[in-house]
């Protein structure tokens, strides 16, 4: 499992068992590096950085070695997804302007924008659905924060989400997406991780400690999901086993870790 640990403007990136045990440090910067994710062969990490000044996609080898820029300009282009055929890579760009989900051709280098919400616009956390026709995201357009669902192809998106909601992932069957719903108890600010079923849009509570919880995503075979929770006073990932609802605590860090990822299973 990958995930960015340290003060806030000054994260870098760490491996880790899933079980837990000793973290190997990937990235080193004095600028901010996070949003981890994996490519899909599990080689390398995407993640964001503002070493260059801005925030840019960059990519690091999972052995160790030097980031590179995935591209380089002046814009802000961050929170970066690889599609399942590692072909595409989709992030969100102010290229244009406002904030925009893009992808980026691999192979060609060809780059094109996917959805539009106009100015004012704030996007966050892009996601590939497992056969590649879909992305979820949320955006900030018309009325706060929702989660969407676009088709790839056609462009064509809706809403899932009713009540608001943040950092979305798809499952891997592709069936259901987990997110964040934030809301205000008494004088705190929590947030509780929720499941949507796409076929039916029923939705199921996962997570819902008196503590902001955050950054879910699905393990590769969807038996448990991981997430941060400021649970013990400090940001620290957790996994949840999805059909008993025992969770474990996977780092002890004390210095903030967020945004888990875990490593794609080697295909044969």
């Amino acid at each position: 499992m990958v995930y960015g640990q340290g003060p806030e403007d000054a994260r870098d990136l760490y491996i880790v068992p899933v079980e837990g045990g000793p973290s190997i440090q990937l990235t080193s910067h004095p600028a901010d590096d996070g949003l981890p994710r994996w490519t899909r062969d599990g080689r390398s990490v995407l993640f964001t950085s503002r070493r260059s000044g801005s925030w840019q996609v960059w990519k690091v080898p999972a052995d160790g070695g030097e980031p590179e820029r995935v591209l380089v300009n002046d814009h802000r282009e961050w929170q970066v997804d690889e599609s399942p055929d590692g072909r595409f890579l989709a992030f969100l760009s102010n290229r244009e302007g406002a904030e925009s989900l893009w992808l980026l051709d691999q192979k060609t280098s060809e780059l094109r924008p996917l959805v539009r919400h106009g100015e004012r616009t704030v996007m966050g956390n892009p996601h590939w659905s497992p056969d590649g026709t879909r992305i979820v995201f949320s955006s900030n357009w018309k009325r706060g924060h929702q989660i969407y669902v676009v088709d790839v192809a056609s462009g064509e998106t809706r809403q899932i989400s009713e009540v608001g909601g943040c950092e979305p992932r798809f499952s891997p069957d592709g069936t259901k997406v987990v997110y964040v719903h934030r809301r205000p108890r008494e004088d705190k600010s929590v947030s509780a991780i929720v499941e949507h079923d796409l076929a039916t849009g029923e939705e199921a509570v996962l997570v819902d400690w008196p503590a902001l919880n955050y950054d879910p995503v699905y393990s590769p075979d969807g038996s448990e999901i991981a997430f941060a929770s400021t649970m013990t006073g400090s940001w620290e990932i957790y996994r949840y086993h999805l059909a008993d609802g025992e969770a474990r605590q996977v780092t002890f860090s004390k210095a903030d870790a967020r945004y888990p990822d875990y490593r794609p299973v080697a295909r044969p």
